[in-house]
């Protein structure tokens, strides 16, 4: 492949691109009703803070990745909001447009097509993301990281599972391990980073699964179970994310 990575800011005519690079989650992953005050206006809100990775040989887009710019007065090393990924998309919405001085960038999404995963293509995304915000002058990076292997593990607890590391000491998740090798530091769990609450009818349609039974129901590609109640006709998934650092100086 013949890789360009550049921001939208730079490359305003690859805006376009970005459209195709969705579907690529599952569907209730798409459904997360903190997401539109982001993914409604970050063409115009975040155009310095979106990178898209173009393939010249193919013609076509591999990878995008999505970050915003926060007002933080603590220190990132310190530990992050409970809220993860959802606190990340309102704060940055809240300081556009309250008018704050953002101190730190928190990454909200780096997505590689499936046919190329593997390749080190999330590698070269995080390092791009990693130097488009040192470019713009900040020194800290945040991540809330969905470990990409914790779906295989439902029933572990998060805190448990951000334990497991390999013989190299590396994490044992892979998204976690190119985090760890591109100098990021584990500081805390986002138990309540993605919030989605719906009736079960909506869970049927997402899923294809009955939602028949009260309790815990293990919806593919979740990283926990989803609590459904019969009796009150709605489910809520409640997904745990990773906090991850990367100091930039």
């Amino acid at each position: 492949m013949d890789i360009e990575i550049c921001t939208v800011a730079d490359r305003p005519d690859w805006g376009t691109m970005v459209g195709q690079l969705d579907g690529f989650w599952p569907t209730f992953m798409s459904n997360d009703p903190t997401a539109r005050l982001y993914y409604g206006y970050f063409l115009s809100a975040y155009p310095e803070f979106t990178l898209i990775a173009f393939d010249h040989e193919a013609g076509q887009p591999v990878a995008k990745g999505h970050s915003v710019p926060i007002f933080w007065e603590g220190d990132p090393a310190d530990g992050m909001p409970d809220g993860g990924w959802d606190w990340a998309v309102r704060a940055s919405a809240y300081d556009r447009l309250g008018g704050a001085t953002p101190t730190i960038v928190s990454a909200i999404e780096i997505l590689i097509r499936p046919d190329i995963r593997g390749s080190g293509l999330s590698a070269q995304m995080l390092a791009a993301m990693r130097t488009n915000a040192a470019r713009h002058k900040f020194a800290d990076l945040v991540a809330p990281v969905r470990p990409s292997g914790k779906h295989e593990h439902p029933d572990v607890p998060i805190e448990e599972y951000v334990t497991w590391t390999r013989d190299d000491g590396l994490p044992v998740d892979p998204w976690l391990r190119v985090h760890v090798r591109a100098g990021g530091r584990i500081v805390n769990v986002a138990h309540t980073s993605m919030v989605f609450p719906a009736r079960l009818a909506r869970w049927r349609e997402w899923t294809g699964l009955p939602f028949d039974t009260s309790g815990p129901v293990r919806v593919p590609q979740a990283l926990n179970p989803v609590h459904c109640d019969m009796a009150q006709d709605h489910a809520v998934y409640v997904e745990p994310n990773v906090w991850v650092h990367h100091p930039l100086s």
